[in-house]
């Protein structure tokens, strides 16, 4: 007679658990993005007030100064966001060696707002540099830490290995989106290739102990004219949050929060000495969120970064003060936590740029 079979034991609890599985991330509701009913009980706590949500302190990382002056910010950045200014990273825009390493020793020597790095120009088309600036060949031990700051406008067999190269190396690279994501001509793809093949393991086998920053792609460029109603279901929407998605899943990849280009001024967010929000601004906020809203939900609170100036490749003008209000405004509206408002605000850039 054969053996009876045995039953199938149940699957242990924790197998499920041990499974490797998409990560579990921040969502953020639609009701963020709608003002409170004004019917809600009175039961219901309430979250505090955007205009008291403050970070603790503030490291504005990108603060883009050509010659090192920093006094044009400095008369741009308000009382709030120069009180509380813990330190920041200072661009520098010419390409002239020389000229950078003085605008690097001067910066460096006599600047009076704590500097916590200073990015200095770096051309992905020239390929794997042949030699070094002294103020890069120093750049592991230098205080404030010397980083690169490049540009993307299409991908390259040369761009592909410089930053391969720099990543080994173990340099920060603020990488300045300067082409249309929201255009579709295979803007996305193309960045999202150039990326896959920039970290792929190098010949060598040595390790990418280096960290990427994406700049001006949070927000991205957008028409102001499309109505937010039909932004929701736009394709270009839809495809930024797909896109966004996918860049998340670069471990080494972080994204600057700085001012959008969008064909206009950022506006200030009161007039006068009114302490209502101006109409613009009001729009502004909402059309921001509505980016926030996919990039937390992909990266996290610990991959966002603030930043104050816009991109070099920007036409419209934004002063420092102005756009610190709308973002901050912009992240307390979603509800977020005072440790997720610090940490956009602050943390993220101590730990990406103190870390050695």
């Amino acid at each position: 007679m054969a053996a009876a079979s045995l039953p199938i034991p149940p699957m242990s609890p924790g197998v499920g658990a041990r499974r490797k599985g998409p990560k579990s991330l921040p969502r953020l509701p639609m009701s963020a993005f709608s003002p409170p009913n004004s019917g809600t009980s009175d039961m219901f706590p309430l979250h505090p007030s955007p205009s008291t949500v403050q970070p603790e302190e503030i490291v504005d990382a990108y603060v883009v100064a050509p010659e090192g002056d920093l006094s044009h910010w400095k008369a741009q950045a308000g009382e709030v966001l120069a009180s509380r200014i813990a330190g920041a990273v200072v661009h520098v825009q010419t390409q002239e060696p020389s000229e950078v390493e003085s605008i690097v020793q001067k910066i460096s020597t006599s600047s009076d707002v704590p500097v916590s790095a200073i990015a200095v120009p770096f051309r992905l088309e020239d390929g794997v540099p042949a030699s070094l600036p002294s103020y890069l060949a120093s750049a592991s031990s230098s205080k404030p830490r010397v980083v690169l700051s490049a540009s993307f406008t299409k991908s390259s067999p040369e761009a592909i290995e410089a930053l391969q190269w720099a990543l080994v190396q173990d340099y920060i690279v603020v990488l300045d989106v300067q082409c249309n994501v929201t255009e579709p001509a295979g803007t996305w793809e193309a960045l999202e290739d150039f990326l896959t093949k920039s970290t792929a393991p190098p010949p060598s086998g040595a390790p990418l102990k280096g960290k990427i920053i994406l700049s001006n792609i949070l927000p991205p460029s957008d028409d102001l004219s499309l109505p937010i109603v039909k932004l929701l279901t736009h394709p270009t929407y839809q495809a930024y949050q797909a896109h966004i998605a996918s860049l998340s899943l670069f471990a080494n990849v972080f994204v600057n929060f700085i001012p959008p280009q969008w064909g206009a001024a950022t506006p200030a967010l009161t007039v006068g000495d009114s302490k209502e929000t101006s109409k613009e601004a009001r729009e502004w906020k909402r059309r921001i969120k509505m980016y926030i809203s996919p990039v937390v939900e992909a990266f996290g609170f610990q991959r966002v970064i603030f930043g104050s100036s816009p991109s070099p490749s920007s036409r419209a003008s934004s002063r420092a003060g102005d756009w610190y209000e709308l973002a901050r405004e912009s992240f307390a509206e979603l509800g977020v936590e005072q440790e997720g408002i610090d940490a956009v605000f602050c943390t993220n850039a101590q730990t990406v740029y103190d870390a050695r």
